[in-house]
């Protein structure tokens, strides 16, 4: 007999595994999922990722992310959550990468042991105790918020006040990569475009002080990104109604969003929301609403001159 009539005769005999029965759902397990997909879908618009965007991203049908989105994931990740709850261990400990030390998981045991109102001011000690000195951080002040809130504008010429070079992230990302943030995006996506990001943050903080810089509006859906620029800059949060933003963005002679004038102030507005509790851990808020360049520009002097001399 041949060898692969032999393996066909030898598998034929081996006892089908049982068909796996369906997974009943435990009482909290709901719960678990609503809030799974909650956070999918607060991360997505955060980043300011249309659905379709996340799925050609993840390489996952949007079918599947809608399905997560509305709470019902896959009963894997259920299965998944049970095994690390018996274990005594959190689910990320399980999905991370890395081999994390001793020193982490106690770490992570006491955070895991505090009620979340206390965490913000574990974060605030830890940051006041080890983190740079706020007139280190001053050093490069940082704008950060939406496009069309006025950061260029006013970082330049804060930088030009205080004789300072004025440093754009984006200008950076497209020096390193060698093409237009356009072309990063197409070539390597919303994740390549952010790991790019990262490192030139990095270079920055490294090799530049007494700077006036200004990031991208989603830098701050980058929890890494957004802690390392918060420890190492000191952030202004420029901000605007989202009229203004629009028509601001529109003045800078991109039409795009005139295209679909209501749903892009539904997209934007849904944005700001979800973007306004990490815009509000900046070290001061600018609100340019309803005034001119020279207007906030005062405002912006007045709020970083107790300790920088203009």
């Amino acid at each position: 007999m041949k060898t692969s009539a032999k393996r066909r005769v030898a598998s034929a005999r081996l006892p089908k595994p049982p068909a796996q029965a369906p997974v009943a759902l435990a009482a909290s397990d709901p719960d678990f999922l609503a809030t799974l997909g909650r956070r999918v879908r607060e991360a997505r618009e955060q980043r300011g990722m249309a659905r379709k965007v996340l799925s050609r991203a993840a390489d996952v049908s949007e079918r599947y992310l809608a399905a997560l989105e509305a709470g019902e994931g896959n009963a894997s990740v259920i299965l998944l959550r049970r095994v690390a709850g018996a274990l005594g261990v959190r689910l990320a400990d399980l999905l991370e990468a890395g081999e994390p030390g001793a020193e982490q998981h106690l770490i992570r045991r006491f955070l895991d042991s505090l009620p979340p109102k206390r965490l913000e001011e574990v974060l605030s000690r830890l940051t006041e105790e080890f983190g740079q000195d706020e007139a280190v951080r001053r050093k490069r002040l940082t704008l950060i918020g939406l496009r069309g809130a006025g950061k260029t504008t006013l970082g330049s010429t804060l930088a030009k006040a205080l004789r300072r070079p004025f440093v754009e992230l984006d200008r950076q990302i497209e020096r390193e990569a060698g093409i237009s943030l356009s072309e990063v995006f197409l070539l390597y996506g919303q994740a390549g475009y952010r790991r790019i990001e990262r490192r030139c943050l990095e270079r920055v903080i490294r090799t530049q002080d007494d700077i006036v810089l200004g990031v991208g509006g989603g830098i701050v859906s980058e929890p890494d990104t957004y802690k390392l620029l918060l420890l190492n800059c000191y952030t202004v949060w420029i901000k605007a109604a989202p009229e203004e933003h629009m028509a601001r963005v529109v003045a800078q002679g991109d039409m795009r969003p005139m295209a679909g004038h209501a749903e892009a102030m539904d997209d934007l507005r849904k944005i700001l929301a979800a973007r306004e509790p990490l815009y509000g851990k900046a070290d001061a808020v600018l609100d340019t609403s309803g005034r001119s360049v020279e207007q906030s520009f005062a405002a912006l002097r007045r709020l970083i001159a107790p300790d920088t001399p203009l």
